[in-house]
């Protein structure tokens, strides 16, 4: 089917892709397209695609850093509403459409007493986006909770869908974001969750938070003892501005630049021996079923950079190592600033950081 721009859905020239962004940077769009159905999605990547245009999909950019040349041919914004509630025994299966915001569906969840994304609360992202960084944090991860993902294959143009073995997960990874890294249009994502079911605390921060707070008790409804959950993971990203706040300067990121290195043991012996080497130590590093992680944010501190650290118009935020903010400036400094702390993680510590922030050239 060959479509021509009359039947596509409404879409504009040389967009400003910094609007679009939670950080806020990025030149223009060459073409840009709002897509609210699935068959406007089809149109338009079949149109573009078909006449040469390079294609991008975005969703609620909140991990997205475009060049400040822009971009080249067509960003598809991903806007696909709807949320849907099905009773499946103590199961409750939550499907939603790519451009719900995620943290809606995370309050609405816990509203109703369904356990299994509460630690998940204030990350700014889309529902298309969480399978594909597999989003995590605060002790669980999307991957435990995803029973379907649903995309529109670029290729042949067919709907298909994706079991969560299918998905191949790892940290912060799945195949989306490796093998099939922009073949796939993700449209719709199924999370099965527990009715009534105990909040997740396995995460030292949290815990230590919550302390003996109230609603904790076994005997509170669901909902309560969720909502508590709920509220100390939002206080504790507010705290280190993680939720977006046009109001706090240091929000304008994509959140955490860096991924948390996962050492091989022969990689963590050879860590060990660097501390050693410069009298550092010892790391807070912690046991994984993938091998010994290590905080970037600590690397990043003890490679010389330190909360607050500006470079002209970006910088480090004040609040956590990991989120590279942008206050006036541009992404080649970002990059370069970027590229400098991994410079400097590699020659001292001998660990390669991997950017968890897409970065669009």
């Amino acid at each position: 089917m060959r479509v021509t721009p009359d039947k596509l859905a409404e879409f504009r020239a040389e967009v400003p892709l910094a609007e679009f962004t939670t950080i806020r940077l990025g030149g223009n769009a060459q073409y840009f397209i709002i897509c609210r159905t699935l068959d406007e999605i089809l149109s338009a990547v079949n149109f573009f695609q078909t006449t040469g245009f390079s294609v991008f999909i975005l969703g609620g950019g909140s991990n997205v850093v475009f060049p400040d040349n822009g971009f080249r041919g067509l960003v598809l914004k991903v806007d696909l509403r709807g949320l849907r509630f099905d009773e499946r025994g103590d199961s409750v299966v939550v499907s939603a459409k790519a451009g719900e915001t995620w943290d809606d569906v995370v309050r609405l969840s816990v509203e109703k007493g369904l356990a299994g994304i509460e630690c998940l609360s204030g990350i700014p992202s889309s529902v298309g986006a969480t399978p594909i960084q597999n989003v995590g944090a605060y002790g669980q991860e999307v991957k435990d909770t995803i029973l379907a993902v649903k995309a529109l294959d670029r290729k042949s143009l067919e709907l298909v869908e994706f079991s969560a073995a299918d998905c191949r997960f790892g940290y912060r990874t799945s195949r989306f974001k490796s093998e099939d890294r922009n073949r796939f249009v993700i449209v719709e994502v199924s999370y099965r969750l527990v009715r009534s079911g105990e909040p997740t605390l396995k995460y030292a921060e949290l815990k230590e938070y919550l302390g003996p707070k109230v609603h904790m008790d076994a005997g509170e409804p669901a909902e309560r003892r969720l909502g508590s959950v709920r509220d100390a993971v939002l206080a504790l990203r507010r705290k280190k501005s993680m939720v977006i706040d046009p109001a706090d300067p240091n929000s304008r990121s994509v959140g955490s630049f860096f991924v948390n290195p996962v050492l091989t043991e022969e990689q963590y012996e050879d860590f060990l021996e660097k501390l050693k080497k410069y009298g550092i130590g010892p790391a807070p590093t912690y046991k994984s079923g993938e091998g010994t992680k290590v905080p970037a944010a600590w690397l990043v501190e003890h490679a010389g950079f330190r909360k607050g650290q500006r470079r002209g118009g970006v910088g480090i935020s004040t609040n956590h190592a990991l989120a590279l903010v942008n206050y006036s400036g541009r992404t080649k400094e970002l990059l370069t600033l970027a590229s400098e702390i991994e410079d400097a993680i590699a020659d001292k510590f001998g660990i390669k950081l991997e950017r968890e922030a897409v970065i669009i050239e």
